[in-house]
């Protein structure tokens, strides 16, 4: 009789752990939610400012694309300088690129297109700052004396002042000594801490400056300023699907039309985004050609 009950006891046990194993064995089911790892975008953005101040003013850009792009998900990209910007778009590294319109003519033969254009045009000039108690009267004061650029691909803070000064009767070469600095920031506080007697700049970074550093700032005005040309562009290379173009093209061109989408222009210093192409930038081909026959080959490290 024990026999038999200890007989009967395995074979239950078996039973039991069959039957456990068919009901394990279909589809299993969860409240929460796979984890799908969405495809990652880069957005790099030449040096308007410092990579910090740069980070602070584009980050809300990337986190409303971030919410309103499907299927896809972006980071800002920060550059050291101009050099350092330029060698990534060259070796074909970011996705996304907000150049200025020299550099957009250099990104248009590494393989990007043009899909809108960042700012007003008219917002797109060089100024000179100064320091109020200097003695820079007018541009023949400059022989002799340094001004402070960010980069020499830098078209308006650079490329356009110098063509401004060489109208003005003086050669950009001989009569002034160039220091290339890094960054608009920092071309301006050039002239700041007397290291140069002119910064060259352009109104969005100035007006930065201003914001943040209003002890340094009182102390400097604008003497001069260029005409305008067509302001920075967003460019996007061959290969990103043509679905996410789009979608992040009608973001860019619809956000001046709503609070938050203004909110997020005015930390850029940007009064909206305006389509455009390739062929809106042969205008700065042909000022970049008659620069480089009239005053000097542009420097490119």
């Amino acid at each position: 009789m024990k026999t038999n009950r200890i007989s009967f006891f395995l074979i239950a046990l078996v039973v039991m752990s069959c039957m456990q194993k068919n009901e394990n064995s279909g589809p299993q089911y969860g409240v929460a939610p796979a984890f799908i790892e969405l495809p990652v975008y880069s957005f790099a953005i030449h040096p308007l400012h410092n990579p910090n101040k740069l980070i602070q003013s584009y980050q809300p850009l990337i986190n409303y694309l971030n919410a309103h792009v499907s299927g896809y998900r972006f980071t800002l990209e920060a550059s050291r300088d101009y050099s350092v910007f330029e060698e990534k778009y060259k070796a074909g590294k970011p996705d996304f690129l907000l150049p200025n319109p020299w550099q957009t003519l250099q990104a248009i033969n590494c393989g990007y297109s043009v899909i809108a254009m960042a700012g007003d045009p008219d917002d797109f000039k060089g100024i000179f700052i100064v320091r109020n108690d200097g003695d820079i009267q007018t541009p023949s004061d400059l022989k002799g004396k340094s001004i402070s650029y960010p980069s020499p691909t830098a078209l308006a803070a650079c490329i356009m002042p110098q063509y401004y000064l060489y109208c003005s009767g003086i050669d950009v070469v001989n009569d002034i000594e160039n220091h290339y600095v890094g960054s608009q920031e920092s071309s301006i506080m050039n002239v700041f801490l007397r290291r140069t007697a002119v910064g060259a700049t352009w109104p969005p970074p100035w007006r930065a400056f201003q914001i943040d550093h209003p002890r340094e700032a009182a102390e400097l005005r604008v003497i001069w300023e260029t005409e305008p040309l067509i302001n920075n562009s967003v460019m996007v290379r061959h290969d990103i699907p043509q679905e996410l173009k789009q979608q992040v093209q009608k973001l860019l061109l619809e956000l001046c039309n709503t609070d938050q989408g203004k909110t997020i222009l005015n930390g850029m210093e940007t009064a909206r985004f305006s389509m455009a192409t390739n062929q809106d930038y042969d205008v700065v081909r042909e000022y970049v050609a008659r620069f480089e026959r009239e005053v000097s080959k542009i420097e490119v490290k």
